[in-house]
């Protein structure tokens, strides 16, 4: 069932290796090119899943896949990158400011600043990472 409000779902899971990056970056952008975006707001996307997804795998240690869901709307696409590693800190994500780069964290700053609006679940066993983006009216 699908939540309220929600035009469609797609799920994808990829192994967690950066040779497969690509094939997350054509899913999401195959789901935001159904929706009103812009070509440039488009490339913001799968810029930013592409970082997402890198982050998986330099910070997920022994996680084998990440899971992309791309949850389209009549607002715009909510895409969740999820892994299940036991590598992030999740100190490092809170503490950090959305203004402030920090080495090691560009990726995280470079999402926030693409992305209308960023969130975090950190877990035990892998981190959560929800990103939407609004179309523009």
């Amino acid at each position: 069932m699908q939540p309220q409000g929600t035009l469609g779902v797609v799920e994808l899971r990829i192994p967690s290796k950066a040779e497969w990056v690509a094939v997350a970056r054509l899913a999401v952008a195959a789901v935001a090119n159904r929706l009103n975006f812009s070509i440039e707001d488009i490339e913001d996307v799968k810029l930013a899943v592409a970082e997402a997804c890198t982050n998986c795998i330099q910070h997920a240690e022994g996680s084998g896949q990440i899971q992309i869901t791309c949850e389209t709307g009549p607002e715009g696409l909510t895409v969740r990158v999820c892994d299940f590693g036991s590598g992030t800190r999740p100190e490092g994500i809170r503490s950090r400011r959305a203004d402030e780069p920090t080495v090691g964290g560009l990726g995280v700053f470079l999402i926030r600043s693409l992305m209308d609006s960023v969130e975090y679940d950190v877990q035990d066993r892998g981190t959560n990472l929800v990103m939407t983006k609004k179309v523009a009216h």
